[in-house]
């Protein structure tokens, strides 16, 4: 299975690859050079990046000292996202945009044009995880689909920690996504794609690319149009 992107192409950069247990520091060298190989063909990238361990970490302590709502949960995730967002920005300052997408009005002040070759997103407010914000975004910059890269190399029928011979999908519709995840978002919620975003995405019709964010050979066979191994969910 192979896939042919335009020019501009939307990542969702899980946080759990981008911090695991710690920062991934040698996983961050090779993403970037890969992504500059791409920028040198003509590509821009919008980044959008996940919380990870570090949203898991600080919405568990203050859970354990204060019955916290989903709306704190929420904020404390998205701070995660930020500080992450801003790690990659870093990464990127020579060609990336000096502002993070971190609301709506920043991408609409950028009038569906981006100036420079990397632009990096976070989390937006609560309620919105960073799969609707990558949906909102790649519809906003007439990007059809976004590159979700977390754990999972596919979507499966079932867990594939709980089930190992769960059956994987090289492709699926929105609507057959939907009904093997729960209808509701709650902070911490964790599948492919979440429930919010794959309902705008059916809506939208924007396909989302499921693939494992460890391996970047096979997202770079992604990126060139080869055969790839991962899941589009249309």
């Amino acid at each position: 299975m192979n896939y042919n992107f335009k020019k501009i192409i939307v990542v969702s950069l899980g946080g759990s690859i981008i911090y695991p247990d710690q920062i991934d520091i040698k996983f961050l060298k090779q993403f970037n050079s890969l992504i500059r190989k791409f920028i040198k063909k003509g590509y821009k990238f919008i980044i959008i990046t996940g919380g990870g361990k570090p949203a898991r970490i600080f919405q568990n302590a203050a859970y354990q000292i204060s019955r916290i709502n989903d709306e704190d949960k929420d904020w404390l995730g998205i701070h995660a996202t930020r500080l992450n967002a801003h790690l990659i920005r870093t990464i990127f300052r020579d060609i990336a945009d000096p502002q993070i997408l971190d609301s709506p009005k920043k991408v609409l002040k950028r009038k569906k044009k981006l100036k420079y070759s990397v632009t990096i997103g976070s989390g937006w407010r609560p309620g919105w995880s960073t799969d609707y914000v990558s949906v909102q975004i790649a519809a906003a910059f007439k990007a059809k689909e976004f590159v979700n890269t977390g754990k999972p190399a596919y979507v499966y029928e079932k867990d594939p920690a709980k089930f190992p011979k769960a059956k994987k999908f090289s492709q699926i519709s929105w609507a057959k996504y939907r009904k093997l995840i729960p209808r509701k978002w709650t902070p911490g919620f964790s599948s492919p794609i979440d429930p919010v975003a794959a309902q705008i995405c059916q809506k939208k019709k924007i396909k989302a690319i499921v693939v494992s964010g460890k391996n970047l050979k096979n997202f770079e066979n992604l990126l060139k149009g080869k055969d790839f191994r991962g899941t589009i969910i249309e």
